[in-house]
């Protein structure tokens, strides 16, 4: 799995970085997501997953 992130759209809810703090922080300057590691272990991807569906304006995917 790995992740992708469209800071254009990201409104710096933080509910990324809330849900999944060992792969997603936000940036200081916009507040923007920040993707600390692209490739999703295994036994992360059910919290990546989560952090997906609780992104309010859906700025992150996993495929």
């Amino acid at each position: 799995m790995e992740i992708k992130a469209d800071t254009t759209v990201c409104i710096g809810a933080g509910m990324c970085a809330l849900t999944a703090p060992q792969l997603f922080d936000q940036s200081e300057d916009e507040g923007t997501v920040l993707v600390l590691q692209r490739e999703v272990p295994p036994e992360l991807e059910d919290t990546v997953r989560r952090a997906v569906t609780l992104c309010p304006s859906g700025a992150i995917s996993a495929t």
